[in-house]
């Protein structure tokens, strides 16, 4: 009978056989990449989407991923350059050379372009840039002038726009003629004399139109204008609340100057999320391709403030040193007390500052959620209190050390519950970013106030 992980180990199979690139396949290249076998990595890498390309090229070690670069050159797929992770990205611009690059990022929509070029430094770009065609690399420079996470640098520059004058036959023959359109696009923006959108029609509504239909009766007057200066995070939830699949991005005169599309958006909300989860651990995402030496620097930063929180936290203790003397099984007790407010004060912040980011909490609902985390960290803390309380009571046969220390347990968990939800909010208010401040920010101050209320409690009640 098959087990749960045969069953698991063979799903996994048959999706590899759908989507991705197999272990075995990255084996077999590693093997013939080491073999020399140049027809033989022809052979594997043929029939691999780009972005498959981009995994081997990331799992491989530096050495054969150099090797396997080389034997790319030729036929090099530019897509590959926008799937790799930033440092491996690095090392295969700074192999392929400023005029392979350049060559690449001419191939790629204006979108994708602007995304490479974004990665290079200011000596690669200044390079790469005067090697591209002018009209080309005109329409580059203009869009490297908006801010670096603005709607402007997510879109593409190639659009469909139609008078509303023209009828779908018009908009049919334009289309099949027209050599500079997108790859893909699924809107076409009716636009008025000044190039400004005045509405939008979805290429699937065109398609099932008679020929003779005018545009003017079949566009659609409600269409979510994007300015060029919107935050590409704002840009991520506007998309998702109103289900767009393509928007139109203006200028400050409002005249359409590109479009984003939900790939590009997809590509947003991913990134920025990725971001929020490795900046709650403190790290970052590159780590699992930087040197061994740059990705212990990065961490000892973080781990440095922990220690000198801990340094504080046995502060606080040393001043109670007298009253854990006279009661060793405080220093049992105390631990629990600081860990389980932390912990609550802990799921409160990642809560938050989701809600933060994706706009669910606001000027209207602040103080909503602010009685609701008093109330659940009231709760919690009698649940835990009251069990923490009775086990420490029976434990060493003092009820009163056990209220004392549920009875810290509900302060302190409502306090962390509390400070859970303001602090997040202080700190966006401050434009500084809630995923990486909040963390340490709370656990430092539930640490030492679990410590404080716990031995202080123990001093005047129980010594």
């Amino acid at each position: 009978m098959e087990t749960k992980e045969q069953f698991q180990t063979a799903e996994q199979e048959e999706n590899e056989a759908l989507y991705g690139v197999s272990q075995e396949t990255i084996q077999a290249l590693e093997d013939a990449l080491e073999d020399n076998k140049v027809e033989e990595v022809a052979r594997l890498i043929e029939p691999l989407h780009a972005a498959d390309v981009a995994i081997v090229i990331e799992y491989l070690p530096p050495s054969l991923r150099h090797n396997l670069i080389e034997l790319l050159r030729p036929k090099f797929d530019p897509e590959i350059l926008a799937d790799l992770n930033d440092i491996v990205r690095e090392e295969v611009v700074e192999q392929l050379g400023t005029e392979d690059i350049a060559k690449a990022i001419s191939k790629l929509e204006s979108d994708d372009a602007l995304s490479l070029i974004e990665y290079l430094d200011e000596d690669q770009r200044k390079e790469v840039l005067k090697s591209i065609p002018i009209g080309e690399r005109v329409i580059l420079e203009e869009v490297l002038t908006y801010p670096e996470d603005s709607a402007a640098r997510l879109m593409q520059r190639e659009i469909v726009c139609v008078p509303n004058f023209w009828s779908v036959a018009d908009t049919l023959k334009y289309i099949a003629k027209e050599k500079h359109l997108p790859e893909k696009f699924y809107d076409l923006f009716v636009v008025d004399p000044k190039h400004m959108p005045i509405g939008g029609v979805p290429l699937s509504l065109l398609l099932r139109q008679p020929p003779a239909t005018k545009i003017s009766d079949i566009m659609l007057a409600d269409i979510k204008r994007i300015p060029a200066f919107m935050d590409q995070e704002e840009v991520a939830l506007l998309f998702r609340k109103y289900g767009l699949v393509s928007a139109p991005v203006v200028d400050e005169g409002g005249r359409i100057v590109g479009m984003i599309t939900v790939d590009d958006v997809v590509d947003v909300i991913e990134e920025e999320a990725e971001k929020d989860i490795m900046l709650l651990g403190r790290v970052n995402e590159s780590d699992f391709y930087e040197p061994l030496l740059s990705t212990s620097y990065s961490r000892i930063r973080w781990l440095m403030i922990t220690l000198l929180n801990m340094v504080l936290a046995a502060t606080v203790i040393s001043q109670f040193q007298e009253t854990i003397e006279k009661m060793v099984a405080l220093a049992v007790l105390m631990p629990i007390n600081a860990a389980m407010s932390g912990n609550a004060g802990m799921q409160v912040v990642t809560v938050t500052v989701r809600a933060i980011a994706t706009r669910e909490l606001g000027g209207v609902n602040m103080s909503r959620a602010i009685w609701k985390e008093v109330i659940v960290g009231l709760i919690n803390g009698i649940v835990f209190g009251g069990l923490m309380g009775a086990i420490a009571a029976l434990w060493f046969s003092d009820p009163a050390l056990g209220m004392v220390l549920g009875g810290a347990l509900i302060l302190n968990m409502m306090v962390a519950a509390v400070g859970g939800v303001v602090m997040p909010i202080l700190i966006d208010r401050m434009n500084m970013d809630p995923a990486i401040s909040a963390g340490p920010i709370l656990t430092t101050t539930t640490d030492l106030l679990g410590f404080a209320t716990f031995l202080g409690f123990a001093r005047i009640f129980l010594i």
